[in-house]
């Protein structure tokens, strides 16, 4: 499942970098967004996992995709990139390629039981209710603070 998800990783993450379309960009971005979730899943991070899904597909990718989607709708223009930089890239991908190679082949790996890792939403919930609740409470009241302050500048009259 790993090199399942590395594989899509990689493939996705090429496609959203040349796709000379935005759009079509974007929706790979996705997929890479939706295959690093899951490696993190593999990897017992379950926690990361889910605010990678929220944050990144919920969040950011929608809102990029619908502002990229309403704001060609309206100035009508093709949205393509104008010029795309294959050769310094090419080298770029090569070096990064060479020096990851290098440091794979020449470390000293430790090996692990392949148990399937305790999950951290547990002692992730048990800390904020428990040890940071002030924290906790605090960010949520700034948080609040900062969504009236939004709201109220969004629907002030010009």
């Amino acid at each position: 499942m790993f090199y399942l998800f590395a594989a899509l990783t990689v493939i996705s993450g090429f496609f959203v970098v040349t796709n000379r379309n935005i759009i079509y960009s974007g929706f790979f971005l996705l997929f890479t967004f939706f295959s690093v979730a899951g490696i993190y899943v593999l990897l017992g991070a379950d926690f990361v996992a889910i605010v990678q899904l929220i944050v990144y597909v919920g969040g950011i990718l929608i809102l990029l995709l619908f502002g990229v989607m309403l704001t060609n709708k309206i100035t009508n223009v093709e949205i393509k990139t104008g010029t795309i930089n294959i050769y310094p890239a090419t080298i770029g991908v090569g070096l990064l390629t060479g020096s990851l190679l290098a440091a794979l082949i020449n470390s000293s790996w430790l090996t692990v039981s392949t148990a399937a890792p305790e999950p951290t939403t547990k002692a992730l919930g048990t800390m904020l209710i428990q040890e940071y609740a002030l924290v906790f409470e605090l960010l949520g009241i700034i948080l609040l603070i900062a969504l009236i302050g939004a709201a109220s500048m969004a629907r002030r009259e010009k």
